[in-house]
């Protein structure tokens, strides 16, 4: 197959002269005619940089070349590249709800592409737009040519950029992390139509992705970046097989494998330490004047947790999982039904002693960066339940407990004057993590802990929950859609869909067994990017 990109030499840094950042560092790749080539590597490596500087759509100062069936897009006038851009190179971007424009009905972002590109009038574009919408599996596209994107879920509106995307046949598509905020089963939905629509228009395909089950499912040719250089590119196949490079290895070697050691008979045979019975929770919404509607997000669910178990809870988006959690630990005021923690009733008891018992009950959020608050030192964020549970502490004791709770975590007392913003993801992770440890909790409910990390990051976190969890005995309450992490954390298994629990068990029966279609569905989709 001929080339139809060639990377020659390309670095992009950014800033003066005096102190540049170089993001991408010489790297030089081809892409053919029909190919889907990936360009892999974890979280600030290069890969975005490098796919947007393809159309230079990135304030930074390029060199090398970038050759496009016989043109070299660096020296190409902005007039020339805003022909190209839409029209021969497409991309669909990571995030479509903040790519999408939110005051234009979706059907005028697709038809603005055909006017620009091609000169169609309304009709004919909206024809066109039409028939894109319901080529890329858009049901009612005739409806939906008018609504807005927040009326759209992730998986529709990240459907409407590949619509989009292809409403002029393009050549070439760079597909920027196009799955990252989807559900596994619309992931796989997403990239079994991507796969479809390139037989179909005989397009090539750049793939920018950190995720290696992606990749070894969908690409022809692997490229792996590491601090913005090209180390290794190779066959597919091969490169799973037989990776070249240490840092190939270490990100094949990064999927989660079995961590959690079997619960003690002392533990499996003792009283329940959390427990909820026919719990329920209903969020009411307007319906037109003086009317509401009700969603039923918890609907009539039982579960329990031993001490030193972990009980995994998994489904997709919009579940239910966090909402029944928060249920569990009484944080959901519009819940019914019983929740109990170490036999004691959340609901029947003063709110000064339920605060005393959220001491024993910690929450680690799926966004370290969000959930930790950006005005405050390592100090202050770590030591903020001690202040509030213990507020007679001496100082000196106090911080001697921070720093010994930091170093548990694998991390250093030098750090305590520092702010979140200085972190990486795993370390702030890491900090989210000792804030709940310091008070020494009986359970920990970790809702998404490592959704927002790299493999390889996310490995070493998980691994740290797995020691902190023999080390002190707690009882963890795992939340992910991610059925790899599920499977290497838990004892057991719940999956939830829509507000239920469909089936539950041990991991080995879920994993090995499962019963219901739902979970057959969710392990055919892991099984299939796999």
């Amino acid at each position: 197959m001929s080339a139809l990109l060639e990377v020659r030499n390309l670095s992009v840094s950014f800033g003066d002269h005096s102190d540049a950042q170089r993001a991408v560092d010489d790297i030089s790749f081809t892409l053919a005619q029909g190919e889907k080539f990936a360009l892999v590597g974890e979280s600030g490596s290069g890969k975005s940089v490098t796919a947007l500087s393809l159309l230079r759509l990135v304030q930074a100062k390029s060199s090398g070349e970038v050759i496009f069936a016989g043109e070299n897009l660096v020296k190409a006038s902005e007039r020339r590249l805003r022909g190209i851009r839409g029209k021969d190179i497409a991309m669909i971007f990571q995030e479509p709800m903040t790519a999408l424009n939110p005051l234009i009905r979706i059907g005028e972002q697709i038809t603005e592409v055909l006017s620009l590109h091609e000169g169609l009038g309304f009709a004919p574009a909206r024809a066109r737009a039409i028939a894109l919408l319901a080529r890329t599996g858009i049901t009612e596209p005739e409806r939906r040519f008018s609504s807005y994107p927040h009326e759209l879920s992730g998986g529709q509106r990240q459907r409407v950029m590949i619509a989009m995307a292809l409403a002029c046949r393009p050549q070439l598509l760079i597909a920027d992390e196009p799955t990252t905020a989807l559900d596994v089963t619309i992931r796989v939905q997403i990239m079994e139509l991507l796969e479809e629509l390139q037989r179909e228009y005989g397009m090539a395909i750049l793939l920018i992705t950190h995720d290696l089950n992606l990749v070894h499912r969908f690409a022809d040719r692997v490229g792996v970046m590491q601090s913005g250089r090209l180390v290794e590119v190779a066959e597919t196949q091969q490169l799973f097989a037989q990776p070249q490079h240490s840092y190939t290895k270490r990100l094949l070697d990064s999927r989660p494998a079995k961590m959690v050691q079997p619960l003690a008979p002392e533990l499996s045979n003792s009283d329940d330490l959390l427990r909820g019975d026919d719990l329920r929770v209903e969020f009411s919404y307007p319906a037109g004047w003086f009317k509401k509607k009700v969603f039923v997000a918890v609907d009539g669910v039982s579960v329990a947790l031993k001490r030193g178990e972990t009980l995994g809870i998994v489904g997709e988006s919009g579940s239910g999982k966090s909402t029944l959690a928060m249920a569990l630990l009484a944080l959901q005021p519009v819940a019914q039904g019983i929740s109990k923690f170490a036999g004691q009733s959340l609901r029947d008891i003063s709110p000064d002693q339920l605060r005393s018992l959220r001491a024993k009950m910690q929450v680690v959020f799926q966004d370290p960066f969000a959930s930790l608050s950006p005005r405050l030192t390592i100090e202050q964020i770590v030591g903020e339940g001690l202040a509030l549970h213990q507020s007679k502490l001496p100082a000196a004791e106090r911080r001697k407990r921070i720093a010994q709770t930091l170093q548990e975590v694998g991390l250093t007392a030098d750090i305590l004057v520092r702010y979140p913003h200085e972190f990486s993801g795993g370390q702030r992770q890491r900090i989210a993590i000792a804030r709940t440890l310091i008070l020494k909790p009986q359970l920990l409910v970790l809702d998404e802990p490592t959704s927002a990390l790299d493999a390889s990051v996310q490995k070493q976190v998980l691994e740290l929950l797995a020691n902190l969890q023999v080390t002190h005995g707690m009882s963890y309450l795992l939340i992910s859609h991610d059925l790899e992490v599920i499977a290497a954390m838990s004892h057991r298994i719940a999956v939830m869909q829509a507000g239920r629990i469909v089936e539950q068990g041990s991991a080995d029966e879920i994993i090995n067994s499962p019963r219901h279609d739902y979970t057959r569905q969710l392990l055919a989709s892991v099984a299939t990017e796999g």
